[in-house]
């Protein structure tokens, strides 16, 4: 989706002159409002009203960010909205925003519709200040937990806010601890981090040309403006076009009184999971990290320990916290995430949404639900995507192969992934753009990595957990990670990572397995999925892991055939490729390509019928490609007996069979310079030339071909006759269909169809065999879609070829566009994604309803489908059952995918996204 604003969203000044309300109270909401209040702050409303331990607080509505965005300011009516709230938020707490002896404490923190883990800004401790910190030492009776609390709000407001390099905080941080003597920030003392705040207040007014605010409600102003801001950030754009989000929506903002987890041995932070988001299983899955505050949980900076470990640290808090996740479970239907703080033995939720999970845990948790009782089989269906589905076919490490193995850590988000070890996202970005597979390895990752998570094939860290940055945003992508391998030493200065003694250099090949954690040097071979054994029928449910995960896949596969309206077909062209689609669910061949019929050894056929001086000789070419022909068609209808199977006639440009006119050229002219030069070769260089072309695929290919090359068509049209007379005469059941290529105008649809009539005829008369041969066209070109109402009287069907309809629409050289200017398309937001990865509902999308609405009433019987790329993406699947297509065709290995899609369409998803 594109970063370009909606034409049709109101004005700010519209907005505002509605006396719009920009500003809700955690009471007010509900968690079907996340379009305007953004996912946290509606399910923070939800759960206030669910009566759990919400500390109180209010959200500034998405509303409020679109018209800053919009036109730089905020709206006039959001500040005293804002006081007006914050007022009754003191009154509740019974205490002032940084007032000096007893301070409330507020986080500032974004929250939009779709969740974007550390995409945008969140600030904490807002109010503190040189007067109120001491305030916060006689409130806590804990000098140290102010102080600390006082340098994480410099350190992340002179980030997030001010623009301080985050470094310049971090390096004085790691100073203070090696002058200590320690390896972790709770080991500074209330007297190290007066120091550090100190330093950090030096580093602001340096850096930011400002001192650090010390009035708090400035503090908030500009935290809230900050959150806005970090709607448009780099970042954010980019993790927006990766997950297909919106770039109009906006974010909430949520001020929420602190909590702090910070206290001591009694309090901490951590993040709950009601199921494991890497495997669905159901368990106590979480982190959680004594003494700390939320953001050391999700950066990763410190390792947790499992969820599981709370239960002996503080069996109370667990135990309601056990009984909230069953609540929040039951409530949603769905895997929860849940963000959480123990004050002083107080448990307090801060967030709850629907879990990003991995594709595997998706099918097992949406069966799961199933069994459960708490969703129905087409709600199971929604649960899981085509994209989902792509992933759990990916190839495994091979469990018998020699290895040698590096470290283990977190199993953070599954798959099988080998590159070449790198230490920071621009040599992962670079290395990746010249065609190297890489492994980005870090210590922990931060927002700032998205672009090189995005180019890896998979991520390793030293540090984090489940939870952390890492893990949550690569099972959101479907990326291999792992997590917390402590006994990999990373060190990204010297771009290398020690363990045991060894030393990995950058460069070096390695290879992390995302299902168990384990991170072995070198390349690891792979097998096969055992989804895609299962399709292939090598593999059935039974007892084990793997197994319950293909019982999953079978049974939400099994409802979306049996509601789907669309037939999903395949591209292929041989009988092997088409035996295999067969075995994934393939219902017919939509595009059976018969230039592939013409490479290799036949060739040289080619050639001679090129260049073929007489009628004679081009008959003769014509007899001795015929039987070669007639071969491949009744292995491929032999293949898919019983089963349509649409024979595409020759579309390429004849040059394609020839040799290369450089080579070619050189080659005569080396060996004219020998006087012994090739008289065949010396024509085949005339009849390059005489084919070449400026641009060949606007050029002689198509039905030009049979129009202008007499006898071409007729031979192909014999040949799949009599094969299909011979496989019906073995008592098969050939169902073949005869497509013409790149039709424009009705006349040549019916000049080629007269002769293929008069072909299938003779056949029929020398076999004594009736043949029930139907014969349509591709809808390829714009004026073909235009007249669409005109060729359905010459057609029996249509397939639409998306692929060269995108560039006839666009005027786009597929070829040569994709490498040129399509990144910077995408990267500004012109291209939410590439026309030809998923179709073009505007402009293409619009052709094909005119041409499906205009065929259809000539022809109302008439046969509608899709044999381009397109077939086998999820969101355009979803566009040919809503433009009312038969079937969609796709190659074998997407074919799992479309089906999928297919019945999610006819079940009532409204897209295909499931985030």
């Amino acid at each position: 989706m594109s970063e370009n604003k909606d034409p049709h969203v109101s004005t700010p000044e519209s907005r505002e002159s509605e006396g719009e309300k920009f500003v809700y109270d955690f009471t007010e909401g509900n968690k079907d409002l996340k379009d305007l209040l953004g996912g946290k702050g509606a399910n923070l409303a939800e759960m206030t009203n669910l009566g759990l331990p919400v500390p109180p607080g209010f959200t500034i509505t998405t509303e409020a960010c679109k018209v800053y965005l919009e036109s730089g300011e905020e709206p006039a009516a959001l500040r005293a909205e804002v006081s007006a709230h914050l007022d009754a938020l003191e009154a509740r707490m019974g205490k002032k925003l940084g007032q000096a002896d007893d301070p409330l404490l507020v986080s500032v923190r974004s929250g939009a519709k779709f969740s974007m883990p550390g995409m945008m800004d969140t600030v904490l401790n807002i109010g503190l200040s040189d007067e109120s910190v001491v305030g916060l030492t006689a409130q806590a009776g804990d000098e140290r937990f102010a102080w600390d609390s006082y340098r994480r709000l410099i350190q992340m407001f002179g980030k997030t806010v001010l623009g301080v390099d985050g470094d310049l905080f971090e390096e004085a941080l790691e100073a203070a601890k090696e002058a200590k003597g320690v390896t972790v920030d709770v080991d500074l003392d209330a007297a190290d981090l007066k120091k550090l705040v100190k330093q950090f207040k030096k580093i602001v007014a340096r850096d930011a040309g400002r001192d650090f605010p010390q009035d708090p409600r400035e503090q908030m102003d500009l935290a809230i403006k900050a959150v806005f801001d970090s709607w448009n950030t780099d970042r954010a754009k980019l993790y927006r076009r990766q997950e297909r989000i919106p770039g109009d929506l906006g974010t909430a903002v949520n001020v929420c009184s602190m909590v702090f987890g910070n206290l001591g041995p009694d309090s901490g932070t951590g993040v709950a999971f009601t199921r494991d988001p890497a495997s669905g299983h159901q368990g106590v899955y979480g982190d959680y990290l004594q003494n700390a505050q939320g953001e050391d949980v999700v950066a990763g900076i410190r390792n947790t320990v499992p969820l599981a470990e709370l239960e002996s640290i503080g069996k109370k808090s667990y135990d309601q916290l056990m009984q909230i996740m069953e609540t929040l479970e039951t409530h949603y239907k769905d895997l929860c995430d849940i963000e959480f703080t123990i004050e002083r033995g107080q448990l307090w939720m801060l967030q709850t949404r629907v879990g990003k999970r991995t594709a595997g845990a998706a099918f097992r948790i949406a069966t799961q639900l199933v069994d459960q009782g708490l969703i129905d089989e087409a709600e199971a269906l929604q649960r899981v995507n085509g994209a989902q589905l792509a992933q759990l076919m990916f190839p495994r490490f091979d469990d018998e192969a020699k290895t040698e193995l590096l470290g283990r850590g977190i199993a953070a988000s599954p798959g099988a992934a080998v590159g070449k070890a790198v230490f920071d996202s621009y040599t992962a970005v670079k290395w990746s753009r010249s065609g190297e597979k890489v492994i980005l390895i870090r210590r922990e990752t931060n927002p700032d990595d998205l672009d090189g998570m995005i180019a890896a094939e998979g991520i390793l860290t030293s540090r984090g957990g489940k939870t952390s940055h890492a893990a949550v945003v690569a099972r959101g992508m479907g990326k291999t990670c792992v997590c917390g391998a402590e006994d990999l030493e990373v060190d990204t200065k010297r771009r290398r990572m020690t363990v045991g003694g060894r030393v990995i250099e950058e460069g070096d090949v390695v290879s992390i397995d995302g299902s168990t954690g384990k991170v072995y040097l070198g390349e690891v071979p792979v097998v096969p999925s055992p989804v895609v054994e299962y399709f292939e029928g090598r593999m059935h449910a039974g007892a084990d892991d793997a197994d319950e995960l293909v019982a999953a896949v079978h049974r939400i596969m099994a409802y979306a055939d049996r509601v789907r309206r669309l037939r999903v077909r395949a591209n292929a062209d041989n009988a092997e490729d088409a035996l295999r689609a067969r075995r994934f669910g393939a219902q017919g061949i939509g595009l059976c390509r018969t230039e592939h019929m013409f490479l290799g050894e036949r060739r040289e056929m080619v050639e001679k019928l090129i260049l073929a001086d007489t009628d004679a000789e081009r008959e003769a070419a014509l007899e001795e490609l015929l039987p070669l022909q007639k071969a491949d068609f009744i292995e491929l209808f032999e293949a898919m007996d019983g089963l349509p199977v649409t024979v595409r006639l020759l579309d390429p440009p004849l040059h394609e069979f020839l040799p290369d006119i450089t080579e070619l050229s050189v080659r005569v002219a080396l060996a004219e310079s020998r006087k012994d030069a090739n008289e065949n070769d010396l024509r085949l260089l005339q009849a390059v030339h005489k084919l070449h072309e400026q641009n060949p695929m606007l050029g002689l290919r198509g039905v030009r071909l049979g129009l202008v090359i007499p006898g071409l068509f007729a031979m192909q049209v014999r040949a799949i006759a009599e094969a299909a007379a011979e496989r019906k005469n073995a008592k098969g059941d050939p169902r073949a269909e005869i497509m013409i290529p790149l039709v424009g105008t009705v006349q040549e649809l019916e000049i080629v169809r007269e002769e293929a009539d008069q072909v299938i005829a003779e056949v029929e008369a020398a076999t004594g065999t009736r043949l029930k041969l139907t014969i349509g066209t591709m809808i390829e070109l714009p004026r073909a879609a235009l007249t669409a109402g005109q060729i359905a009287e010459a057609a029996q069907f249509f397939s639409f070829g998306t692929n060269d309809l995108t560039q006839t629409v666009w005027g786009f050289s597929r070829d040569d566009v994709e490498a040129s200017f399509f990144t910077a398309y995408l990267e500004k937001g012109i291209f939410g994604v590439s026309p030809f990865e998923t179709i073009d509902k505007d402009g293409v999308g619009s052709l094909v309803r005119s041409a499906v609405a205009a065929g259809r009433a000539t022809r109302p019987d008439l046969k509608l489908g899709v044999c381009g790329e397109h077939g086998g993406d999820p969101e355009s699947v979803h566009f040919f059952h809503e433009a009312g297509l038969d079937y969609v065709s796709c190659s074998p290995f997407r074919i799992p995918v479309a089906r999928l899609e297919a019945g999610r369409a006819a079940a009532g998803s409204t897209g295909s996204d499931s985030r």
